[in-house]
């Protein structure tokens, strides 16, 4: 059973979000915080594993709030403002709702964290990753094989993935919730917006400002950023 926080200093929207909540059986303890303090006094006290957060609180923002959050809780930003998006998935969020939002997406929020506490709850030798990724187009769903796909990029709420056909195809998903889905020996996190297959990386140059070119066997550059300079060891080996 799992435990929640709801971190927003709007009582009515915090409200919405329980309300939501109380429908689930996995869910058995749902907190609510009216500040960022308020909220981090909680962490301190209870076990959470899920937390929706607000981004602009009294004393202590949502996404500072965020990196006070224990690795294994999943952080969904819900919030007025859009601007935030990109801050908010560089601390692992799962989803970023823009308020007003439908049942419909909340219900898309919450099941992208259920799968992601799923993920992070499998044994470590019983790990299971995906080797197809369901995309959904209007007025149809479509299969991709995993082995197909040569470079990932981020795009907001969506990635691009980047077939070894030469074709790009949009899916929606955060770089995040999809790195926990694919084997971390066949792709690398390179840069908060990209991950790379391993074996299409066939040169790496170092620039001047501590990052790497990295250039693939179809021709394209990706970055890798000088916070991911100690994967150099995994595209390499």
């Amino acid at each position: 059973m799992l435990s929640v926080l709801i971190a927003d200093d709007e009582p009515l929207a915090r409200e919405c979000v329980a309300v939501m909540l109380q429908k689930e059986p996995k869910i058995d303890q749902i907190l609510q915080a009216g500040s960022g303090i308020e909220a981090l006094n909680i962490i301190r006290q209870y076990p959470i594993d899920l937390a929706f957060l607000d981004i602009q609180m009294p004393g202590m923002s949502g996404l500072s709030l965020a990196q006070q959050l224990p690795k294994s809780c999943v952080r969904i930003f819900v919030t007025a403002f859009d601007q935030f998006a990109l801050p908010a998935f560089e601390v692992n969020a799962v989803d970023y709702l823009l308020k007003p939002f439908s049942d419909e997406r909340f219900s898309q929020a919450l099941a992208r964290a259920f799968e992601a506490l799923s993920l992070s709850a499998a044994p470590p030798n019983n790990v299971t990753y995906r080797s197809r990724l369901i995309v959904r187009d209007p007025g149809r769903i479509r299969l991709v094989d995993v082995d197909s796909i040569n470079f990932i990029k981020g795009a907001g709420n969506y990635v691009e993935l980047h077939m070894n056909n030469g074709k790009t195809v949009l899916h929606r998903e955060t770089m995040a919730s999809l790195e926990r889905q694919l084997d971390p020996d066949v792709f690398v996190r390179i840069h908060r917006s990209s991950m790379v297959r391993r074996t299409c990386v066939t040169e790496l140059r170092p620039n001047d400002k501590g990052d790497y070119t990295v250039i693939l066997a179809s021709g394209e550059n990706l970055t890798l950023s000088r916070r991911n300079r100690d994967k150099i060891d995994a595209l390499t080996s």
